[in-house]
């Protein structure tokens, strides 16, 4: 079983960076597929960046694209998510989760963080 805790979250103004972090515990890390959620108010909570176990593959949704990098240091069993260029809508909660299967595949992520709230001003 994986555990995770999310840190690096805050307030930075448009164009700013941020670099989220996401510590897990657990034997198992090194064998899962890591993902970034994030979910608005009033909205789902969305994939935005995944990671193969390896770090071998990667996803991100289209609106992040050239702008996030998701990484992952197995040897210090954390997954990274660096945002570049934020803008005022990429404001919301950011969840670290993990799964066993493939990194687009949302329902396979079981195992969540408790959020990091991410706020971009204008």
């Amino acid at each position: 079983q994986v555990q995770l805790l999310e840190s690096g979250g805050g307030l930075v103004q448009a164009g700013g960076s941020l670099r989220l972090s996401c510590a897990a515990s657990g034997r198992t890390f090194s064998s899962s597929t890591m993902g970034w959620f994030r979910q608005a108010p009033g909205s789902e909570r969305d994939l935005v960046a995944a990671i193969s176990y390896s770090g071998g593959n990667t996803y991100y949704t289209d609106s992040v694209k050239g702008r996030f990098t998701i990484s992952r240091d197995n040897t210090k069993n954390t997954v990274y998510l660096q945002m570049n260029s934020l803008k005022p809508e990429d404001t919301a909660v950011y969840y670290c989760a993990a799964s066993i299967y493939y990194l687009t595949w949302t329902k396979g992520y079981d195992i969540w963080g408790q959020g990091t709230q991410v706020t971009v001003s204008s």
